[in-house]
């Protein structure tokens, strides 16, 4: 099948929507960063106007894209303003933009991201004659991008940001490292957020707070709401106290509490190694909606393995704690059927004091890839996943080794 082109004429005044369908603003623009080799230019999110301000929307926090509108998939948004950063480009300042030939350019299509589950990337681009001064210039033909390269300079960009663009982000920690500390700041001023959230969970504490230096409270706010929760808490516990109080503050409340609720507990602690952002579900919740949740492109494997199932509230801390359902227990059970009944026991949970060492022990001895954490009244705090225990328990320095 061909793909769905979608053109960003189109999307440009399109109403922005809350997950519930509501309006909450217009999309002014989209904006992209230039192809590297043969990789097409990709959308790295979108303009909006929200309350008379121009904001940032990333492309990981939208759910769908269509006529109606550019749906979000939470409530939560960041009405920080937009600010282009080196390295990106605005599909807007590119269309009218005259070629060599005497071309136009009319439009963009974008197309589902080939390389990613979530995201577009640039398709074609339609070209046109120099329009009069009547009438707008219409497209007389439509163009792979490769064939017009000279659009995509977006200034001058570090070589390196366009090639760690795809790589996977260890891959890019491991880069990073040689690179002389002045070259490393100056490549986390122009990453976007998200990757540059995901470059940090990849370094040593020491190697994040060095990045990180110089950054502004704002930014380095942003990029703390991208971090998993349990590593942006590990971040926060490595710097100064006033720091941690000021970062907090300039956060979203949604975002920033959780963080301090992980910052009470022992760094070396089953506390201080959970995320509180499990797959949580009532007993009701049938196993048809289960899996669905479960099969969330952005959900780490360690926690896509299981649900936790408790009484209401789900956000944790939540209500009782019922226990825990493999996902191929899911796979076994009929669609319409209760999560509940499938709960067999409580599971091995863990108190938020446990020392690390015994919870690596706790996790091989069930065999399990992730653990629930509670608390003296069995509520469900969090969970420590495999990955987290076993970068606790390897020695310091185990990432730098296998390189």
């Amino acid at each position: 099948m061909a793909p769905v082109l979608v053109y960003t004429s189109r999307i440009m005044g399109l109403p922005l929507l809350d997950a519930d369908g509501a309006t909450i603003g217009r999309v002014d623009d989209v904006v992209l960063v230039p192809p590297h080799r043969a990789i097409a230019p990709r959308v790295l999110g979108f303009v909006a106007a929200v309350q008379r301000r121009r904001i940032f929307v990333s492309v990981g926090r939208v759910g769908e894209l269509d006529q109606l509108g550019l749906r979000l998939k939470g409530s939560a948004i960041d009405l920080s303003p937009f600010q282009l950063r080196p390295g990106e480009l605005l599909a807007g300042g590119l269309l009218d933009r005259t070629l060599s030939t005497g071309e136009v350019v009319s439009d963009l299509a974008l197309m589902a991201s080939e390389r990613d589950s979530v995201g577009w990337e640039v398709a074609t681009v339609a070209l046109g004659g120099r329009r009069s001064p009547l009438r707008r210039h219409r497209a007389s033909r439509v163009v792979p991008w490769r064939e017009v390269a000279d659009i995509w300079d977006a200034g001058e960009v570090p070589a390196e940001l366009g090639a760690y663009r795809d790589m996977h982000p260890s891959d890019v920690a491991a880069a990073v490292r040689r690179l002389p500390l002045a070259k490393r700041r100056k490549l986390a001023e122009a990453m976007d957020d998200e990757r540059l959230a995901d470059l940090l969970e990849e370094l040593e504490e020491d190697d994040q707070v060095r990045l990180i230096q110089g950054l502004g409270v704002e930014r380095m706010a942003h990029v703390l709401e991208e971090m998993a929760p349990d590593d942006a808490a590990d971040l926060l516990g490595e710097l100064p106290k006033n720091q941690q109080v000021e970062l907090l503050a300039a956060m979203t409340p949604d975002e920033a509490g959780p963080l301090r609720r992980l910052l009470r507990y022992g760094e070396k602690t089953a506390g201080g190694l959970m995320t509180p952002e499990p797959v949580v579900v009532t007993p009701g919740t049938p196993v048809a909606e289960v899996l669905a949740r479960l099969r969330d492109p952005e959900l780490p494997p360690a926690l896509a393995a299981q649900v936790f199932v408790s009484d209401a509230p789900v956000q944790t801390p939540t209500g009782r704690y019922l226990g825990m359902v493999g996902v191929q227990r899911l796979l076994r059970e009929p669609p319409a059927s209760d999560v509940g009944r499938c709960v067999e026991e409580q599971g091995p949970a863990v108190t938020p004091s446990m020392p690390e060492a015994e919870v690596a022990a706790r996790l091989a001895a069930y065999n399990l890839l992730a653990l629930p954490v509670c608390d003296a009244a069995h509520r469900l705090l969090g969970v420590v996943s495999i990955d987290d225990v076993l970068d606790a328990v390897l020695p310091e320095g185990w990432r730098i080794a296998i390189r």
